[in-house]
């Protein structure tokens, strides 16, 4: 059994039923209902209780006990939610482990979680020696044996793995108590439906927002796993929500940006959507908000179980909203006070029953982010920090300002890169804005500012904007206008492929031709100064979102009918290039049918 070292937190409400007791009432009263659509079939609750049962059993007599953490090492297909929810069956936390990941690093991940198990439809998977490898249709001889007792609030339910500053990866230990408080807590503020729904899982099981996402199926919700070629493309990914009629969508903010065009355009019904993973854009919040389209705002940390903080998309610009039934939410200052009046930035704390365990084998830094919580109405308890800052608004409302370790000092001020990123973008016309610091000679500091957006055209008039609204030592020193931010493979902007302000991205009605517009959209996306005809796109470190953006911009530049298999199987740049002038020569994007990818994309 794996043991735990750090400080227990306090134990999660009781109120919140376990999601394991809630998956047996709905297959109970519901056998016959789709519980999991995938590329490869469909599972109702029946059948995936069998499934689930079944390979429970098989991890049991193989050695898996209560406690002992289980590596998921599978793609999106139907064996997911079965390994997941077999291993919880089991009495064991998942370890998520993403085959697209390089080998060396799923080798690490599972070495430092100590895994006992690992399923797996590769037949050797990179783990470390003596770890048991089941595959996803395993099954112990003889009828299933029945599961063990119901999970303690405490027993960890997951390990996910997340960036480290130092380099190496840090594992969030998540009790069942607090994922089954989770979806009491959205059930409780209508972020979940009382009836059943049907929910689009997008999310990678590596990242903590899947978590909110998959867990729904126990109580009752239909899964469409979002595999990743459609994800991958904005058409398709429309086409199979309008099919099967999700209701509910999680999904960033960039996200949205690809996927707006083809979904509102489609004219179906834009399911509720659940934006999260970054600040929600002032742009992209009012038209949400002014389109009458159905969206909440989510905010939290992994390492307080996904989501904290919530709030519906309406009324003034974008804020957090209100901490989740039994959540707290501190805004303190360096010395732990509470910081007051409307303005003041100062970092967010939460306390409550959904705080993670913490960093599995490593205590010392467990220490330094789970700290003890002055203001809880019993002793014992911890709060994390989160290393956000925000602030109240005039009207109360609390606001994300950025990251506390993006602080810089210039000229012997200091400043918030998160703060001047806040103002760029509540600029008429951007979309979306970044900020760096750039250092064209040594010892000159100055402040690089990056825009998109349909408006955002004259950099001149945005500086001079800011000039308005900010300290002559926040404004930054160049603003760059870019075709789209590049992207994180999950989604967010990519601070560090910013492209240097010399080398940026033109205005998205420069001209110049079809070889040095694709040239262009290629240095925007990837964030690189140049690049050559016999440049490699997944080389050059494209990853699935990158890919997409080339070809939704090219689409938008060109009015071509591009696909992602035409950059895909593009040996390089010039092959590539060629593909585009073919597309270009077969007519404008509108007057011909949307192709199909031939293969998924890459990660």
């Amino acid at each position: 059994m794996t043991t735990f070292a750090e400080p227990a937190t306090a134990a999660p409400s009781t109120a919140a039923a376990d999601l394991l007791t809630r998956l047996r009432a709905a297959v109970a009263a519901h056998p016959d209902r789709p519980a999991v659509h995938a590329a490869d079939g469909s599972l109702d609750f029946a059948a995936l209780d069998r499934r689930t049962a079944a390979l429970a059993a098989a991890l049991r007599a193989r050695g898996v006990r209560r406690g002992d953490r289980v590596g998921v090492h599978l793609a999106r297909t139907l064996d997911l939610p079965v390994a997941l929810l077999a291993v919880w069956r089991a009495g064991a936390a998942y370890v998520p482990l993403d085959p697209a990941y390089p080998a060396e690093r799923t080798a690490s991940t599972a070495a430092d979680a100590r895994l006992t198990a690992v399923v797996s439809a590769d037949p050797a998977p990179p783990v470390p020696a003596g770890v048991e490898v089941l595959r996803p249709d395993a099954a112990a001889p003889g009828a299933p044996a029945a599961d063990p007792a119901a999970p303690h609030p405490l027993d960890p339910a997951y390990v996910i793995f997340t960036s480290g500053s130092t380099g190496r990866p840090k594992g969030v230990e998540v009790p069942h108590g607090a994922v089954a408080d989770l979806a009491a807590g959205l059930e409780a503020i209508g972020v979940y439906r009382p009836g059943p729904s049907v929910v689009a899982w997008n999310a990678s099981v590596s990242f903590d927002a899947s978590v909110q996402q998959w867990i729904r199926i126990c109580r009752g919700d239909t899964l469409v796993l979002v595999d990743d070629a459609r994800r991958a493309d904005p058409v398709r990914l429309a086409a199979l929500l309008a099919e099967h009629a999700v209701t509910d969508l999680d999904l960033t903010p960039s996200h949205w940006q690809l996927l707006r065009e083809p979904l509102l355009g489609a004219g179906a019904a834009v399911p509720r959507l659940l934006m999260g993973g970054e600040p929600v854009p002032e742009r992209t919040w009012r038209e949400l908000a002014d389109g009458g389209i159905d969206a909440f705002n989510l905010y939290g940390p992994t390492e307080c179980t996904v989501d904290a903080v919530a709030t519906p998309i309406t009324g003034p610009g974008p804020h957090l909203g209100d901490p989740l039934p039994g959540m707290r939410v501190h805004l303190l200052d360096e010395r732990l006070a509470p910081v007051t009046g409307p303005g003041t930035v100062g970092e967010l704390y939460l306390a409550g029953p959904r705080v993670a365990h913490g960093y599995a084998g490593q205590p010392g830094l467990t220490a330094g982010r789970f700290v003890a919580d002055p203001f809880a109405p019993e002793p014992g308890t911890r709060m994390y920090r989160t290393g956000d800052q925000a602030r109240r608004s005039p009207e109360g409302l609390l606001e994300y300002v950025g990251r506390v370790d993006r602080q810089v000092k210039l000229r012997g001020f200091r400043v918030e890169l998160g703060e001047v990123e806040h103002a760029v973008a509540a600029l008429d016309g951007v979309t979306a804005a970044a900020v760096t610091v750039h250092e064209p000679a040594p010892g000159d500091t100055r402040l690089a500012a990056y825009v998109t957006g349909p408006a955002a055209t004259a950099p001149a008039d945005l500086l001079a904007a800011l000039r308005r609204t900010l300290p002559a030592h926040l404004v930054p020193a160049t603003l760059t206008v870019l075709d789209a931010m590049p992207l994180t493979p999950n989604g967010k902007t990519d601070h560090r492929a910013l492209p240097a302000p010399a080398a940026g991205a033109a205005p998205a009605d420069a001209g110049g031709g079809v070889e040095e517009q694709v040239a262009e959209v290629w240095r925007t996306v990837l964030g690189v100064p140049e690049v050559l005809p016999t440049d490699d796109f997944l080389t050059l470190g494209g990853h699935s979102l990158a890919a997409l953006r080339v070809v939704h911009l090219l689409r938008r530049k060109l009015d071509v009918e591009l696909q992602l298999r035409h950059l895909l199987d593009a040996a390089d740049l010039a092959a590539f290039t060629a593909a585009v002038r073919q597309a270009a020569a077969a007519g404008p994007a509108a007057a011909r049918p949307a192709l199909t990818a031939r293969r998924p994309a890459v990660r």
